[in-house]
């Protein structure tokens, strides 16, 4: 090769990237909401595209944000089994946002409160530690196992709000609890036309997470 052609080879490895090509470099990562929780966002028992995530991701193209939705709940989840599982869904996923919404199961079953507290701050700290922003997704339960349970259950996701500043959905069900026809004939899990009141009961929660904005 002359030392011309050497030259010029040499110089392809220096030459300034056009601005198209910086641009295409730079390209801000797809943003993505999480949605890890139990059947009540896994969508048990609805026809496909009614649950609440799907609606979820609905608004968020009708709002013109630029975020995509991946739903990874599973019905039956309990705090120990969304916390095993963390981590290849954040690997996997990457995720902006992160809502959590377990522990439900956990207080059906009478679980250790303490356990699920623990494993709550395990899936929080996680999550943070990869930068995204969480919302805390809290539930009623009936007093089946004693009012002071319940009453523990439900200050548990205040609490947790509280420690790590996350905003928090009080009560998930808030104005869907209160409608027998609502729900399916298990009397646990809501129907197709209660979807849009849980969207709503998220969304001014999620929100500002989707603009950047954090805290309770």
């Amino acid at each position: 090769m002359g030392l011309a052609a050497a030259l010029g080879c040499a110089m392809i490895g220096v030459l300034p990237m056009t601005p198209a090509a910086a641009a295409q470099g730079t390209a801000a990562a797809p943003r993505r909401v999480v949605v890890l929780g139990d059947s009540l966002s896994a969508g048990y028992g609805l026809a496909q595209g009614t649950g609440w995530v799907t609606l979820l991701g609905n608004r968020l193209k009708e709002r013109k944000l630029d975020y995509s939705v991946a739903n990874a709940s599973i019905s039956g989840d309990t705090t120990a089994g969304g916390r095993a599982r963390l981590p290849a869904v954040l690997a996997r996923e990457k995720p902006t946002v992160v809502v959590l919404e377990l522990g439900a199961n956990d207080a059906l079953r009478g679980l250790s409160l303490s356990a699920s507290e623990a494993n709550l701050k395990a899936m929080i700290e996680a999550s943070q530690a990869t930068g995204a922003r969480v919302l805390l997704v809290g539930m009623r339960i009936p007093p089946n196992y004693g009012p002071d349970y319940s009453e523990r259950f439900f200050a548990m996701f205040g609490r947790l709000a509280q420690q790590y500043r996350l905003p928090l959905v009080p009560f998930f069900l808030e104005g869907v609890a209160q409608r027998p026809d609502w729900f399916q004939e298990d009397r646990i899990h809501p129907v197709a036309a209660a979807q849009p009141t849980l969207l709503d009961n998220v969304w001014p929660k999620l929100e500002p997470l989707l603009k950047g904005r954090v805290g309770g």
